[in-house]
């Protein structure tokens, strides 16, 4: 009679993966309460990983690596290129995220149909829906075609069965927390099972130089669920950002092996699934309304891209003892930093007033030549004088209020310039290095009180 396994209780965090051999009520590594659940985990050889379609590579020089067959595979999704460097690395895995309904089956499901066009067959996992609704879903987005291939099964072995024996050329798993193992005795969408199946799909994929696609959860945080571990372990993480009442949703890479973690790309959501956003700063402008204050134009440059896009802020006297500071796009911390350069460097008393700053379109901005847009909101929005429809504020603050020059001057001007600005307000230090132009005026600044006479906000 064959022995059986001894089993080892832990607890381990939903969140972060930590394990511990007492339930916590914390999690000692990531603050997280109540999410320590009881796992049981086989020890000794039912534990080993097996290696699956053959064994590893052997060591060799690094000049001896052929990598003749290094032509990535376009899906014909200009954006979802874009973010990915340039197409889909053979062997890679990438791990997208978003919140619910977002479009991250949509997106994948059309992914893989264009796909299909160059390489075949493309697979489809689905562990939430039956092939009946992935087909109807399919029809409505015209993504159906003869080399895509539709698997309904939750059963990680299984599916490894089914590649066995279809041998894919692209892979999709939708989602990675309803994979399970069936040697592992937790639940589906644990820490053993994500971190389990997620290792085992990346050996897959390395050996057999498929291109796997893994869609995963959002917690409320905005973290993907699982453990953390999931994110290193993959070849690139995208994340899908927008809001689920607005039609636009941003592609961003958070990590990415294989090419540049500032691209975006931009898609609007319609009847037939997510359409390509060619032109994201005619988009983001068309509705600015005109002659009213605390709105500017900034420019900020993602990636490759330049994106001119709105900066809202609305600045109000404090009904009640402690004022608010709201942002939505912006850090907090970077506006709040901005707040006290205008008061300390131009006179403006913000200390009992209510500010509010908006990216106008849903778009987070994290560059920091944004900062004199900002800034120049906040002032318009507090001295209630607009702004210029025809002017485009470039340029970083620092805290003695100086105005720092920011990389790709050339390129933010050349965008607001085909856009139909005329005066472009920016840090003297790149005036020096762009060419004059008749159809934009660029005036250089070299500090906070410089750049709001310059837009007439302050005299």
């Amino acid at each position: 009679m064959a022995k059986l396994a001894k089993v080892k209780t832990r607890y381990v965090c939903q969140a972060c993966g930590a394990s511990s051999p007492r339930w916590q009520g914390k999690c000692q590594d990531c603050g997280a309460w109540n999410t320590f659940a009881e796992e049981n985990q086989p020890t000794g050889r039912s534990a080993e990983r097996p290696a699956l379609f053959g064994s590893s590579d052997r060591v060799a020089r690094i000049t001896d690596v052929d990598i003749s067959d290094n032509q990535r595979l376009s899906t014909h999704i200009g954006e979802f290129d874009r973010v990915l460097g340039g197409g889909v690395v053979h062997g890679s895995v990438v791990l997208v995220g978003g919140d619910p309904g977002i479009g991250k089956s949509t997106l994948m499901l059309q992914a893989l149909q264009k796909l299909s066009g160059t390489v075949s067959p493309v697979l489809y996992v689905s562990g939430e829906e039956s092939s009946r609704q992935v087909r109807l879903r399919a029809d409505r987005l015209d993504a159906v075609s003869e080399e895509l291939y539709l698997l309904c099964e939750t059963n990680l072995e299984a599916i490894f069965d089914q590649v066995e024996q279809l041998k894919p050329k692209a892979l999709v798993l939708d989602s990675i927390q309803t994979i399970y193992l069936p040697t592992i005795e937790s639940a589906p969408g644990s820490v053993s099972q994500v971190r389990e199946c997620a290792a085992r799909v990346i050996q897959m994929a390395k050996a057999r130089g498929i291109p796997v696609f893994l869609i995963g959860h959002v917690t409320k945080d905005g973290a993907i669920a699982g453990p953390r571990a999931l994110e290193h372990i993959v070849d690139t993480v995208l994340y899908f950002e927008g809001e689920r009442h607005q039609s636009y949703r941003i592609l961003r890479a958070v990590k990415n092996r294989f090419g540049s973690t500032n691209e975006i790309g931009i898609f609007e959501m319609q009847d037939v699934g997510l359409m390509e956003v060619l032109n994201p700063s005619e988009l983001f402008l068309s509705e600015r309304p005109d002659g009213v204050s605390g709105s500017v134009v900034v420019c900020s440059v993602e990636g490759t891209r330049p994106l001119l896009v709105e900066l809202q802020a609305l600045v109000t006297p404090a009904n009640y003892g402690t004022p608010q500071r709201v942002t939505n796009g912006l850090d907090t911390r970077r506006v709040a930093l901005l707040m006290a350069v205008l008061e300390k460097r131009a006179g403006m008393h913000l200390g009992t007033q209510d500010v509010f700053v908006n990216v106008a379109g849903g778009v987070r901005l994290e560059e920091p030549s944004v900062d004199l847009g900002a800034a120049v909101a906040i002032a318009s929005s507090l001295r209630d004088v607009s702004v210029r429809q025809g002017d485009v504020v470039i340029g970083e603050v620092g805290l003695g209020g100086e105005i720092r020059g920011v990389s790709q001057a050339d390129k933010r001007v050349k965008e607001a310039e085909k856009l139909g600005f005329t005066r472009c307000i920016m840090s003297a230090r790149n005036t020096k290095t762009l060419p004059s132009s008749d159809q934009i005026e660029i005036i250089g600044v070299h500090g906070i009180f410089e750049a709001l006479e310059a837009l007439e906000i302050v005299g």
